[in-house]
């Protein structure tokens, strides 16, 4: 699935660029020969913790480019899309670091937060050394691995939907019960209070109506006598209309002798009689506006009072009583109508959670029934791993007390190592080697539904040697058969499993005033000289070559 890493400007790396095959890839070289440095840089394409130390001597920055082909149904696919990121199929993971120790992350050429490119890297890839614990030490993987050995993912998504379903239900019913206590706690103030603002009937708005209302009429006195005085010079006995019409009648009379003279004359005195019937009309309107009803405006004030006397009692603006009656109406009707509603909510949150409870119960039933398989699987590996009198077990409690979205059971890896002492958690009871190999069965009985498509295992027979190493390498073969498998050994034996092998090395360049970390595949023959050399050491014999023969052999037979 990892088609190449490429590397530029890390320690002790100008240029590196890496093609893996699939099955089972070895990496080995002399102790100091870069290996670490190598892990430290894919670890930081997937999203590790950036390092300003990784960065070459005297470059700006340092790059690692890791790309994979994915498949659509992925997980990182997925995850892709839940970012909403681009996916050609093609994923290329890239991380930036800077000397000044900031890092800049891409997905095929998209900046992301490094929160993104861990969570996808983590899809892709494990990274497994011998004190490494992201694996085995938090127990919710752990039951995350027993569910995906015994194929429960639906079970659990199933399960996780009537979790909410049952949340939901009873945050519903606790709201409601809330409603009704605070309610009932303030029963007869409520009914008061919504009955005086029921009876008082607030509207949005009126208080401003009212009291432009009155403000008008009040006004509307003092102006009164003037609108009547212009009025009775408009309109009144002496109102000048009526001289002005006779005037222009006469004018009319003598238009057809001199219409030049007498035509503009008449037009303008038309447009003064208009203007004086516009203007009479303006007043007729201003006084019958002007014009109140005393009683009305008693009205007026008295509801003005009412609705500010009740705006200070409430504590309410009184464009908001309106809104407060609303909400005392409510009040009210939930406490008459709220003990049926209580008991249909009270249902619904008991059939959720039985329904969740009898799924929780038989998931708990298919996972206790799981772990024997799983044990008896993983412990099937042990022997050839030189853990013949260890024993692997899988601690399921359930507890229907402490539900969640997962189920009512704690699940957790743990080991005997020798009959007659005491069990206890696989990182506490396990030592690095041990770890080491109890990691290596697990992953081979998981390989196919458990792990990522990518392993990567970090000096994982450290400590072992002859037919420990030889089962562990055997172990990774078959590992690689479903997954695509990464070793970083010292072990010939394991060297001689590999699909691929590349040596690290480290060449003098510039006359000897800097190294540079190398990769190189190695053809059959070299293989068997690098098999050769990490059986005898320093010198190579023509018995070490022989013994190198031999393995590569015994691998391949």
């Amino acid at each position: 699935m990892l088609a190449r890493l490429s590397i530029r400007d890390i320690v002790l790396i100008e240029r590196l660029d890496i093609e893996f095959s699939r099955g089972l890839a070895v990496l080995t070289g002399e102790t100091g020969a870069g290996k670490s440095i190598l892990l430290d840089a894919f670890a930081l394409a997937l999203g590790g913790r950036g390092d300003a130390g990784l960065v070459r001597h005297g470059a700006e920055q340092g790059q690692v480019t890791a790309t994979f082909d994915v498949p659509k149904n992925h997980p990182a696919a997925r995850l892709l899309a839940d970012n909403g990121l681009d996916d050609n199929g093609e994923m290329i993971l890239r991380r930036v670091q800077l000397a000044d120790g900031r890092t800049r992350a891409f997905i095929n050429d998209q900046a992301i937060s490094v929160q993104t490119l861990k969570a996808v890297g983590a899809a892709l890839v494990e990274i497994h050394g011998q004190h490494d614990e992201r694996a085995l030490v938090d127990a919710s993987t752990h039951r995350r691995l027993l569910d995906a050995f015994a194929g429960l993912e639906k079970d659990v998504a199933a399960l996780e939907s009537l979790w909410e379903a049952r949340r939901s239900a009873n945050a519903a019913l606790e709201e409601h019960r809330a409603g009704m206590e605070r309610a009932a706690r303030e029963a007869d103030y409520l009914r008061h209070a919504s009955q005086e603002l029921k009876t008082l009937a607030p509207k949005d708005g009126e208080e401003t109506e009212l009291a432009n209302r009155r403000t008008t009429m009040m006004q509307g006195e003092k102006i009164a006598t003037d609108l009547r005085e212009a009025q009775e010079a408009i309109s009144g006995p002496h109102s000048p209309v009526s001289a002005l019409s006779a005037a222009v009648r006469r004018l009319e009379r003598r238009a057809a002798s001199s219409p030049a003279l007498v035509e503009p004359a008449v037009k303008a005195i038309d447009a003064a009689i208009n203007a004086l019937e516009e203007a009479d009309q303006h007043l007729n309107a201003a006084l019958a506006a002007a014009d109140f009803d005393p009683a009305e405006l008693e009205r007026i004030e008295e509801r003005l009072f009412a609705l500010r006397a009740a705006s200070r009692k409430y504590a309410t603006p009184v464009d908001g009583l309106a809104a407060l009656a609303s909400k005392y109406a409510a009040d009210v009707a939930l406490i008459d109508a709220g003990a049926d509603q209580l008991k249909k909510l009270e249902a619904a949150a008991a059939e959720a959670d039985k329904r969740y409870g009898v799924a929780a119960t038989r998931l708990s039933a298919a996972r206790t029934k799981s772990a024997e398989k799983l044990n008896k699987a993983v412990n099937a590996e042990l022997a050839p791993l030189k853990l013949e009198r260890a024993k692997f077990m899988t601690q399921v409690e359930t507890d229907a007390a402490s539900p969640g979205p997962e189920g009512i059971d704690r699940v957790e890896f743990w080991v005997q190592t020798n009959p007659g002492t005491k069990p206890g958690p696989l990182m506490k009871v396990a030592s690095g080697g041990e770890l080491s190999r109890f990691l290596l069965a697990l992953k081979v009985v998981l390989s196919d539904r458990g792990s990522a498509p990518t392993l990567v295992f970090d000096e994982i027979d450290t400590g072992v040697g002859g037919a420990v190493a030889d089962a562990i390498g055997a172990r990774l073969s078959r590992l690689a058969d479903k997954v695509q498998v990464m070793a970083v050994t010292h072990a010939p034996q394991v060297a001689a499993r590999a699909s691929q092998h590349l040596l690290i090395s480290k060449d003098a360049l510039d006359k000897g005033k800097r190294v540079a970390t190398r990769v190189n595949a190695l053809a059959a023959d070299h293989r068997r000289e690098e098999i050769a050399r990490m059986l005898a050491g320093a010198e190579i014999t023509a018995e070490a070559r022989a013994a190198a023969e031999r393995l590569l052999r015994a691998a391949t037979a």
